[in-house]
């Protein structure tokens, strides 16, 4: 870089990082060279250190080599790296006391780093015994402008159970309100409140549940009681909060790097989360083949959101259920659940039903009269696998109309998931970034007319196109290089920034 005028901050100042006690740091002192030394805590350093006359923001740092003390500030240190002392040795003019230095600093460099590491691994040990830390609440809480609706006596529904019901208002009943996921109210239901079976979210009947360790999945909830199919496992219990309060928090957990998400809809308008405040529910794995579900019940005017059964359920067991997540952005999430019929990705419908569905969808086709369509309706299919390297995971996929491609972020060279509608290099020239007219089959090279020319030939794989990256004979075989090249020859990706809020937005 060229010299800055003025006042410059280096990146570590500009993002707010700070030194701390000790770590190894090389220090810049009057005409002496750059030397290694060790911050120290005011209090523990000498008292004829501790009297010297310093500035606000200073602090003590202890030479090595000469073992001297120092006041010094930030802008005359910069962090010490573990390869330091190779790079100065091979430097001349050095004396022994400097080359004793080196010795001490990488010495005492590589016993920090061993406490460090063996201070993390019992702090990894001590989290991987219990759950993660959130505040435990009983009820919704509402957050913000968000209200918590209350119905009036009047306009709650009376069931049709009769008093002299063994059990009313049960599972097997005839309760109207139960078949229209109505909870009865105490003042208006024909039974008292200890004989009515369909208050379960008021009275908080919830199974015997306990949170455990899963393999490979995190944390997950199993039941310490056997279920029927039908019941009442738990009540999902979090935050609510409105539409544009999730979207922040979910730009401020992708910013952050976060990828667990304890949110679920409740209306079109507002959304439990069930992150920094919840119950065991929130710990509930996803599940391809899930043994439970959630229900959406009225209760006392307001929505609720319930756990039931989809089966009868042994002690011991794992509670799933099927997240239904609808993808944010450009991201897809991998699952784990194991299941047979894994689709691989949440939110992405499980191999079997799609296979019923299709059958479904055959049988109808037979029994009723052909309609000529018009319009066909085009399904928009991403494609499992990145076209760079080809293998799975999180993926990035076009929004072009008709193309199936997906890519790793880091084959695109990117660091986030670009914003807004994004289209892949596979549609821009390799050469001079115009649209392109000609594309290789096999890796996201193409060209446009004023590059196209020699740049394909025709495969043996029915004549798709490659290019000069494949074997024309064997374009999937070893010989062609596949990796490297392709996420070399990828043109610089640009990426829509988000607008600042405030910011007017532009076409």
């Amino acid at each position: 870089m060229e010299t800055p005028e003025g006042a410059w901050s280096c990146s570590d100042c500009r993002a707010g990082k700070k030194p701390h006690y000790k770590q190894i740091v090389w220090v810049k002192l009057g005409n002496y060279r750059w030397w290694p030394a060790e911050i120290c805590n005011p209090r523990l350093v000498p008292s004829n250190i501790q009297s010297l006359r310093h500035d606000v923001g200073d602090f003590p740092v202890f030479f090595f080599g000469s073992h001297d003390y120092y006041w010094i500030n930030q802008g005359r240190v910069f962090p010490y790296v573990e390869n330091d002392k190779n790079f100065v040795t091979g430097q001349i003019n050095i004396n022994k006391t400097f080359k004793k230095a080196l010795e001490e600093a990488a010495r005492r460099f590589q016993e920090l780093k061993a406490q460090r590491e063996s201070k993390e691994a019992l702090e990894q040990e001590r989290n991987s015994r219990k759950p993660p830390p959130y505040k435990l609440i009983k009820s919704n809480k509402p957050v913000g402008k968000v209200q918590v609706h209350v119905a009036d006596l009047s306009e709650i529904q009376r069931c049709n159970c009769r008093p002299t019901d063994e059990h009313p208002c049960s599972l097997h009943s005839q309760c109207l309100n139960r078949m229209l996921q109505y909870e009865c109210h105490p003042q208006v239901c024909v039974h008292t409140r200890e004989s009515c079976e369909n208050q379960c979210f008021s009275k908080r009947l919830y199974a015997e549940t306990e949170v455990i360790q899963t393999d490979g999945r995190g944390w997950g909830l199993s039941t310490n009681q056997a279920l029927r199919k039908g019941d009442f496992v738990t009540e999902y219990v979090g935050e609510v909060i409105d539409s544009e309060e999730c979207q922040q928090r979910i730009k401020r957990a992708h910013e952050n790097h976060v990828a667990d998400f304890y949110m679920l809809t409740l209306t079109k308008d507002r959304v439990i989360d069930a992150g920094p405040k919840g119950n065991p529910a929130r710990f509930m794995n996803h599940s391809c083949s899930p043994n439970c579900e959630t229900q959406k019940w009225t209760v006392n005017g307001d929505v609720r959101i319930g756990l039931f059964t989809l089966c009868d359920i042994e002690a011991q067991t794992e509670l799933t259920f099927n997240y239904n997540l609808h993808c944010v952005g450009n991201r897809r999430s991998s699952c784990h659940c194991g299941s047979e019929n894994c689709s691989g990705f949440l939110g992405v419908q499980p191999t079997s039903a799609v296979v019923m569905e299709k059958e479904e969808k055959a049988r109808n086709a037979k029994l009723k009269p052909k309609k000529r369509r018009l319009r066909p309706e085009s399904k928009h299919c991403h494609e499992y696998f990145c076209f760079c390297c080809g293998e799975g995971g999180e993926l990035v996929m076009c929004d072009r109309k008709e193309c199936p491609k997906a890519y790793h972020l880091h084959c695109l060279n990117l660091n986030k998931p670009p914003y807004g509608r994004w289209e892949c290099p596979w549609h821009d020239c390799s050469v001079c970034g115009a649209p392109a007219s000609s594309l290789c089959d096999f890796c996201p090279r193409s060209f446009c007319r004023e590059h196209e020319e020699g740049a394909l030939t025709s495969s043996s794989l029915e004549g798709r196109p490659c290019c000069s990256s494949h074997n024309p004979a064997s374009p999937l075989g070893s010989n062609s290089s596949l990796t490297l090249p392709r996420r070399s020859a990828l043109s610089p990706v640009s990426v829509k920034e988000e607008p600042e809020e405030g910011e007017p937005a532009s076409e």
